[in-house]
């Protein structure tokens, strides 16, 4: 039954809108506060990827902080992506993945690239940016 001065009773399931989604995945805590330790201001620019690229990798000795950090890193290159490059939006995949989809329809993992970074420091995200950006 739809009584309108009820309102609707039901609400819908499912993901937030894409604003909400960028602004949850944008968050990065343990990114932001390693890179506030080491005087970083993350200011969602291709800036602040280069200014990342030359921290110091302290965070390789602990696994645990190694696979967060990861994830920050693909979170924070994602969100520089989609702030930056005309087209781009997040897109969570059927496993439960968020990618960057560029307006060619290109996807890009970009939390695989944030782990690979974390891990080994190359690619730089600011050489992932620039390649993705390019596309």
């Amino acid at each position: 039954m739809n009584i309108p001065f009820l309102g609707h009773r039901r609400q819908k399931l499912g993901f937030p809108d894409p604003a909400g989604i960028a602004e949850l995945l944008a968050e990065c805590e343990l990114l932001r506060s390693q890179a506030s330790r080491a005087d970083v201001r993350l200011d969602d620019s291709v800036a602040s990827l280069e200014a990342l690229d030359q921290l110091v990798p302290r965070w390789r000795d602990d696994e645990e902080i190694l696979h967060w950090l990861g994830n920050d890193a693909g979170l924070y290159l994602g969100t520089v992506l989609v702030r930056t490059v005309p087209g781009a939006a997040w897109e969570i995949r059927s496993d439960g993945q968020p990618v960057v989809r560029l307006a060619s329809g290109r996807e890009f993992d970009v939390v695989d690239s944030g782990h690979e970074w974390a891990a080994n420091g190359v690619p730089e995200l600011s050489q992932l940016y620039a390649e993705v950006a390019e596309a």
